[in-house]
């Protein structure tokens, strides 16, 4: 059952300067027979921990998730009974703030929020006894509060917490809480009630340090790795002795560095944990109600003999999610890149896709549109971006247009199709990947709002100009050859009018469907008119993103695209054979090259060490993707965004050459076109699709390769391979089946 009777400590919740300490709350009631069943159903805002007789039984960290409390709120079951004994028990909980009162989050308007309050819980709980008599009972002022230790906590900021406010057995039996206070009534939020399906955030690993530094007042811990989670502190301190942590990702000059974390350069409220000692032997803390993405962590108020390597112990978070894909090369540092989009893309999980495990950490919806496939490739992340998007539908606003964070309060609009448009692309890649209708018939009448937000975006010429466009544009003068805004616009209008039709074709709506499809080929002829030049096979700018969108998107005609990718070839050539895009260019460039014959090209561009380059962040020192593409020494920017991720995906379906579902209209679908840079010796990759494991492997060996394939039962396709090697029959195709190929080059074999 879900319960609308929510408690509180008091009215009064905390911020930055004048906190609040998160509230305690206990409830004793006795199990008079022998229990047949025990359930309890809680939403605890904006996070909780629960506790039975002084077990802690909570799912994982910052339970139970993170939303907009007036759209949708969360509820958690439990199976109380193995805890609960004869007699006297005792319910307890701890309450953090979330994002109900997001004191870091006042960027985006999070402390204006209509629903913003003190912490507060609802729960329901059920207990069957073996004469079938029940007890059943909801929070109400029978439960008793009392501040915890925890003085301020924070999901941006961090948290402080004080030992020597701890209460011993506090949600204990038998314990007197005569001097606690009855909890008061509070206003249940106005959303929906929702069990959650996304996947509990669990610690997934351990890191100690591999360095500690002399630093200032105090010593810097190098954990080795970027990534996202939780420090836990192991000291021997004497009362009162508090110990500060601040949290980075970067050191300068020897120092930690933190505005690159901050989007107001206050660095006062950032990635901050303090624990005051209670002394008297080894004490533990590991905050509750917050999280950090970093490396290195500054610490002070401790003294030198204090400063070991058990002092601090990294605990890597994200959500609890299975490996469904990877890839592997000859060479490192195409491995490596596959290793940092994973970092990068598992410390971005908290329950959706944030953007960055830092500053924001905010769901940017344009950041999951690039990522999509290259998470559904690797992660079961289906689930989670299932219940996210129940959340993104109920962020549209008045004016049809999705808001570009989610959860949000209000805040963020207009940033562009790319961002505006997960409303239509969630849906369609997890039908591709998953073959999930589910989110596509939950959204259908989103989508039609939004498409008709996106019909009242196009200009009297058939276009569309508006947004962030092709974001984040790497090298040193973008202006130079940065896409216009009005074209990333008008593809991607068009192509979400391509994908709205389709949606709306599988839902049985043949006239919003047609609807869409017209708007898709009057935005194609526009685009053509405009932007196009046919006479010399050239997207007006000249740039890469403008030529690889009217490759990618179906602009072209079949007799013109060989030319325009020599045309986007000789663009690459005059930028020197490196990156010169945003991220909208990104995403697609690179598939754009291997499908036209220019694969080596392609590997050159990811791999080189040269700026710009993902091979120049390794260099660097990179074990994350990068935020931005800029040179050494002029400016640092997040170094932890996975929307540059995609390279994952061109690893496993061009060099791998797994293309699975290609046309998006049968699970059983799947095309095997590896291609072979000179550069590699061997290739594999695997993705567990819904039908089956499918694996590629293959391994040059003189003028031949060995190509080994399994594919799942009744899957359907081809084999087709490029790069001058056929089959040994001569031919670049045959009929999907595993096994292993002799593949040959030039038609020629290896001399005996």
């Amino acid at each position: 059952m879900f319960s609308k009777k929510f408690i509180a400590a008091s009215e009064r919740y905390g911020t930055a300067d004048n906190p609040v300490p998160a509230p305690l709350f206990r409830k004793n009631f006795v199990c008079a027979g022998s229990v047949t069943a025990a359930e309890i159903t809680v939403c605890g805002l904006g996070f909780y921990e629960l506790y039975i007789n002084g077990v802690n039984i909570t799912k994982g960290l910052l339970a139970p998730y993170i939303s907009n409390p007036d759209d949708l709120l969360y509820y958690d079951t439990y199976n109380i009974k193995p805890y609960l004994q004869s007699g006297e028990n005792v319910i307890g909980l701890l309450l953090g703030n979330g994002f109900l009162n997001a004191a870091g989050g006042y960027i985006w308007g999070f402390t204006e929020a209509a629903f913003r309050s003190a912490p507060k819980l609802a729960l329901h709980a059920e207990i069957t006894f073996s004469g079938g008599e029940k007890l059943r009972f909801e929070a109400d002022e029978t439960f008793k509060t009392h501040d915890s230790p925890i003085l301020f906590d924070d999901e941006r900021m961090g948290e402080i917490y004080d030992a020597n406010k701890e209460i011993p057995d506090w949600c204990a039996p038998n314990f007197d809480d005569s001097g606690w206070k009855p909890a008061v009534k509070a206003a249940a939020p106005k959303g929906a009630a929702v069990t959650p399906i996304a996947e509990p955030i669990v610690k997934t690993g351990e890191m100690p340090p591999v360095a500690i530094l002399p630093s200032g007042d105090g010593f810097i811990y190098d954990f080795g790795v970027n990534s996202a989670g939780l420090c836990r502190l192991k000291i021997k301190g004497g009362k009162g002795q508090r110990v500060d942590m601040y949290f980075g990702e970067v050191l300068k000059d020897g120092i930690l560095f933190q505005e690159n974390i901050v989007c107001d350069k206050n660095v006062r409220y950032s990635q901050h944990d303090a624990y005051i000692c209670r002394g008297g032997g080894t004490e533990v803390f590991v905050p509750r109600f917050t999280y950090h993405g970093f490396r290195y962590v500054y610490v002070t108020g401790i003294t030198k003999e204090q400063a070991c390597a058990d002092l601090l112990t990294y605990l890597v978070f994200n959500s609890d999610l299975k490996e469904v894909g990877g890839f592997d090369c000859s060479d490192a540092v195409a491995n490596k890149l596959q290793e940092i989009t994973r970092r990068s893309t598992l410390s971005n999980m908290y329950y959706f896709p944030t953007d960055c495990p830092h500053r924001e950490k905010n769901g940017w919806t344009g950041d999951l549109v690039l990522s999509a496939e290259h998470m559904l490739l690797n992660l079961s992340v289906e689930n989670s971006l299932k219940d996210w998007y129940r959340n993104i539908c109920l962020s549209m606003r008045e004016d049809n247009c999705v808001s570009s964070i989610v959860p949000t309060s209000g805040w963020g609009s207009g940033h562009g199709p790319a961002w505006n448009g997960i409303i239509i692309y969630l849906p369609y890649f997890i039908y591709k990947y998953r073959g999930d209708l589910s989110l596509a018939e939950y959204g259908r009448e989103y989508i039609k709002r939004y498409m008709s937000f996106m019909v009242s975006t196009i200009r009297e010429d058939g276009t569309a100009c508006y947004g962030l466009g092709d974001f984040v544009p790497t090298g040193r003068d973008p202006e130079d050859y940065y896409c216009p805004l009005e074209i990333t616009t008008s593809f991607i209008t068009m192509d979400s009018f391509k994908k709205c039709g389709y949606i709306f074709e599988l839902l049985g709506d043949a006239e919003s469907a047609a609807s869409a499809y017209k708007y898709a080929e009057k935005m194609k002829a526009a685009i053509r008119l405009k932007y196009f030049n046919a006479k010399t096979l050239t997207m007006m700018s000249e740039t890469q993103t403008a030529q690889a969108m009217a490759l990618y998107f179906g602009i072209l005609q079949a007799d013109e695209k060989n030319g325009a990718a020599e045309v986007m070839v000789n663009i690459i050539h005059r930028d020197n054979d490196h990156m010169r895009l945003g991220v909208l260019g990104g995403r697609i460039l690179f598939h754009v090259l291997s499908r036209h014959g220019y694969t080596d090209l392609a590997y050159k561009m990811i791999t080189q060490s040269t700026y710009p380059s993902y091979g120049n962040w390794l260099a660097r020192g990179a074990t994350t993707l990068w935020e931005e593409f800029y040179e050494e020494g002029t400016k640092i920017s997040s170094l932890n965004h996975h929307f540059w991720g995609d390279i994952s995906h061109w690893f496993i379906s061009s060099l791998g050459g797994i293309c699975y579902n290609p046309c998006c209209d049968n699970l059983y679908s799947l095309n095997i076109c590896p291609h072979f840079p000179k550069t590699l010796t061997h290739a594999e990759a695997y993705h567990l699709s819904p039908v089956g494991k499918i694996t590629s492997k293959w391994r040059q060996n003189g003028q031949e390769i060995i190509l080994d394939i399994t594919v799942p039962e009744h899957t359907f396709g081809k084999i087709a391979v490029s790069d001058g090697y056929t089959f040994e029959d001569g031919k670049n195709e045959m009929p999907l089946l595993s096994g292993k190929y002799l593949l040959v080059k030039d038609g020629k074999k290896n001399e005996k």
